[in-house]
């Protein structure tokens, strides 16, 4: 197994002297170069066939000796210098200062097929930037990093990618629900993979300590490699580039709305430049259709990441790196403009994606109106949003509502039928008169609106029972559970008539069940 390096990050931008991994404030520098903690009995229990092909790595080498050493940190790779990126960030809306790579280490960049990849090692050990924590990971959320990073690519939805997941053969004491009854759990390894990791954060951090010199290298570094038709070193590029990053961000964010994708953690530092969803934490997806849910147990009281406030936290995120760009443009009208700009195209967003996952193609005014009464209706009773829309295809310009309102193929997405009163049963059919009057407006055929809508509204989603059913059978050291989901979640828009289990509202006993509905940060 050859791996060819050609670091840019680490060789363009400015690095910290210091090469110890010990804790502590980094000023003037990107990185930090870092050694990591070689595993005691490291095991592979799962690769990504894709990512390899894009790494021009083979399934043979997968299977060799190295690869297992070089992907769980026991032994770094030739021509590989590992480092820890520095960065700052607010997190739940506060200023939290320096935060860095705690208990992420780079290994590298490789080039392939004239794509740039970045890899990085999450779990592998302390940092310079891990605080009171130790660098290490836990399967459990592990696991969960692994399948979803690879889950939400086949969705659509950009996304750093995840090559391997690994058991280090370590114990990692882990506090899940921070009670005060830490439990040791068994360690794990993934490798990140993408172009860059660089985040809001980055940005931030420089500019909070008005070290512009270092901001500006950053600044033409991303741009140089990210945004290669913009002009480093010019004060309206940087608009321009500030532009580019708030358009691949607003539109990240709607695919999550699209999905049902609850981030949990979308703190600046959790924000990538490239607009790729990063840090998949105590994420979730929308079983129970529900604007104001989050995963997170940390944000179970202000519900700050909530499902239906995720676009105005990106914007508010936008904002805080606008500010850490203003140094480099010193006018605010012009970044204010890009902020106010999106801030206006929020509705135009959201209604043409409420639209796509409705099947509609034309434009009439009254739809901003049947999308909120839509909303309105899904919030009556708890009714599982993947179900619905996918569902929701089964009705055309010509259905005539059932005498028997459960006949229709939408009653399988609710949770307690028989919470259906005759007021919530008015109220549908109410709205789906409306919608189907709607739908005689369209001239699409019948066939292209299924097929765009089946593209649009995915049957299959890693819900967090389904990743809990994995991981609970990791105990047992059965990992086909992680494979079969790996390789039905490739094709999520896809029938897959034998794999209808997975086709299921949450279960009954998953409802409260640690990992199955709300999760901590803890991993």
């Amino acid at each position: 197994m050859r791996l060819h390096f050609q670091d840019t990050f680490r060789t363009e931008l400015p690095s910290d002297s210091n090469t110890t991994n010990d804790r502590r404030q980094v000023f003037e520098a990107t990185h930090s170069y870092v050694t990591p903690r070689i595993p005691s009995t490291p095991q592979l229990i799962h690769v990504s066939d894709e990512v390899l092909d894009i790494l021009c790595l083979s399934r043979k080498d997968s299977e060799s000796k190295a690869f297992l050493d070089v992907f769980t940190g026991g032994k770094v790779p030739e021509g590989a210098r590992p480092y820890a990126m520095a960065y700052a960030g607010h997190q739940f809306g506060n200023w939290a200062g320096q935060l860095g790579d705690g208990r992420a280490i780079n290994l590298g960049e490789i080039v392939h097929n004239e794509s740039r990849w970045a890899l990085q090692l999450k779990g592998a050990g302390e940092t310079p930037y891990s605080r009171t924590a130790d660098g290490l990971a836990v399967l459990r959320s592990s696991i969960r990093e692994h399948l979803c990073s690879e889950a939400m690519y086949h969705l659509g939805v950009p996304t750093t990618r995840s090559l391997s997941l690994a058991l280090t053969g370590d114990e990692v004491l882990r506090d899940i629900l921070y009670d005060g009854h830490p439990e040791y759990e068994k360690g794990a390894v993934v490798c990140r993979v993408a172009p860059s990791f660089i985040r809001f954060g980055n940005f931030e951090l420089f500019a909070s300590r008005k070290d512009v010199t270092t901001l500006r290298q950053l600044t033409n570094y991303t741009i140089r490699h990210f945004y290669p038709h913009l002009k480093p070193d010019s004060k309206s590029d940087v608009v321009k580039f500030f532009r580019e990053v708030a358009e691949k961000t607003m539109s990240m964010v709607m695919h999550w709305q699209r999905v049902g994708f609850v981030h949990g953690v979308m703190n600046t530092d959790n924000m990538s430049i490239l607009g790729l969803t990063i840090d998949y934490g105590p994420y979730g997806w929308l079983e129970g259709y529900d604007v104001n849910w989050t995963p997170n147990t940390t944000d179970r009281q202000n519900r700050r990441y909530r499902y239906g406030f995720q676009p105005y936290i990106a914007l508010w995120n936008l904002t805080q790196l606008a500010n850490a760009l203003y140094p480099l443009v010193e006018e605010i009208p012009p970044l204010q403009e890009v902020i106010e700009h999106y801030q206006n195209q929020l509705e135009v967003f959201e209604l043409t994606m409420m639209r796509k996952k409705l099947g509609l193609q034309i434009h009439q005014e009254d739809d901003k109106a049947l999308i909120q009464s839509l909303q309105e209706s899904l919030q009556l009773s708890e009714t599982d949003m993947t179900i619905f829309f996918r569902e929701l295809a089964s009705i055309n310009a010509n259905t005539t509502l059932p005498e028997n309102f459960f006949d229709l193929p939408i009653s399988k997405a609710y949770y307690q039928p028989n919470e259906i009163n005759s007021a919530i049963l008015a109220s549908w059919k109410a709205w789906l008169n409306k919608y189907i009057q709607r739908l005689q407006l369209e001239t699409m055929p019948e066939h292209l609106r299924i097929d765009k809508m089946h593209n649009t509204n995915p049957k299959y989603v890693l819900r967090n029972y389904m990743a809990q059913l994995a991981i609970d059978a990791t105990k047992k050291a059965d990992y086909s559970l992680i494979e079969e989901l790996y390789q039905l979640l490739k094709t999520p828009y896809a029938e897959h008539t034998n794999h209808e289990k997975w086709y299921a509202k949450r279960p009954e006993w998953a409802r409260h069940k640690v990992g199955c509905s709300m999760l901590s940060c803890s991993s």
